[in-house]
């Protein structure tokens, strides 16, 4: 929606000299995949990692946005949508402000995440696939939310009753199924240091 009677002010002190400021160039990394696939654990351990590097970072969980943020939105797909486009121009900040940025969403629907890359609209927006099959999911399940997905006391639960979309043209692929988490960071590592370069 567009805000009326406003006009976006630019100050003289933009994205490349907060980059030259920072030493680094601000990239998104878009982790999808199911619930229990390991974006969080993966983007966290690799932000650990980075911030050991000397480099400025920030995770855009999924969990955590739901209690701030986007406290006020369903699970339904419309409610998934909206929690996608605020983090999308959340992220284009981020970005404004020369960070390395990491996001763990499930992000089920390839509109979704077309929609989320068309906000973000940057040469530097990278789509990471967390991939596992949903057996493994199920397996590492901790919180008990695939348990009572399949009792089905949470509806349009993804994998379950409400499905998931693998991205056809992924620009990282991390199978956690047959990987450690040192390995998958490690992934990522190389791929975010690569991708500053550019």
């Amino acid at each position: 929606m567009a805000c009326p009677n406003t006009v976006p002010y630019r100050g003289k002190v933009n994205q490349g000299l907060r980059e030259q400021l920072l030493g680094q160039k601000s990239i998104i990394l878009w982790f999808t995949g199911l619930s229990g696939s390991g974006k969080s654990t993966i983007a966290h351990a690799a932000e650990e990692k980075l911030h050991s590097m000397g480099r400025l970072t920030y995770v855009f969980d999924g969990d955590n946005v739901r209690h701030g943020l986007c406290s006020d939105l369903s699970f339904s797909p419309e409610g998934r949508a909206e929690n996608l486009r605020r983090i999308a121009e959340m992220v284009k900040l981020f970005l404004d402000a020369g960070i390395i940025c990491m996001s763990a969403f499930i992000s089920p629907l390839s509109a979704d995440r077309q929609k989320v890359k068309g906000i973000i609209n940057c040469d530097r927006f990278f789509e990471v696939y967390v991939k596992c099959p949903l057996e493994v999911c199920e397996e590492r399940d901790v919180k008990g939310l695939y348990k009572m997905a399949r009792q089905g006391k949470i509806k349009n639960y993804t994998g379950i009753s409400a499905p998931y979309e693998e991205p056809s043209d992924p620009d990282l692929v991390l199978e956690t199924a047959n990987y450690s988490l040192d390995q998958c960071v490690d992934q990522v590592i190389d791929f975010v240091l690569n991708a500053i370069k550019k």
